[in-house]
C-alpha cells in the first residue's frame, strides 16, 4: 500500500511559476512509476507527465518544455516544477503510482492516487 500527498498548489499569475510536490509512504517508492494528471472542472483526467524508476521521463505534447518532473528517491517525493503556467493550466493535479511499466500515460494505469492539489492560473 502506498499514500500519496501533493502539496504546492495555489494561485499564481500566468508567466508564473510553481513546484508542485507528491511525498509517498512506503519503502519501495524507487521502484514505482509515477505520473502526474490533471483535471479541470467539467473535463476528463488528463495527462501530464511520468517518470520510470529507471529514469525516464514522458510528457505530453502540451507541457513539454514548460513542465518538469523530477524524483527523490531518497525522500519518497516526487516534483513537478511548472512554468510559464497559463490560464489552462489551472485544474486539480494529481500525483500517481504504477507497478506497470506500460500505458502509463493512461489513468487507468496507475494503483495509487493522491488526493490531488489545485492549481489556478489568473490571466
Amino acid at each position: 500500500q502506498v499514500q500519496l500527498v501533493e502539496s504546492g498548489g495555489g494561485l499564481v499569475q500566468a508567466g508564473g511559476s510553481l513546484r508542485l510536490s507528491c511525498a509517498a509512504s512506503g519503502r519501495t517508492f524507487s521502484t514505482y512509476a509515477m505520473g502526474w494528471f490533471r483535471q479541470a472542472p467539467g473535463k476528463e483526467r488528463e495527462f501530464v507527465v511520468f517518470s520510470v524508476s529507471g529514469g525516464n521521463t514522458y510528457y505530453a505534447d502540451s507541457m513539454k518544455g514548460r513542465f518538469t518532473i523530477s524524483r527523490d528517491n531518497a525522500k519518497n517525493t516526487v516534483y513537478l516544477q511548472m512554468n510559464s503556467l497559463k490560464p489552462e493550466d489551472t485544474a486539480v493535479y494529481y500525483c500517481a503510482a504504477s507497478t506497470r511499466y506500460y500505458s502509463l500515460n493512461y489513468a487507468s494505469a496507475y494503483d495509487y492516487w493522491g488526493q490531488g492539489t489545485q492549481v489556478t492560473v489568473s490571466s
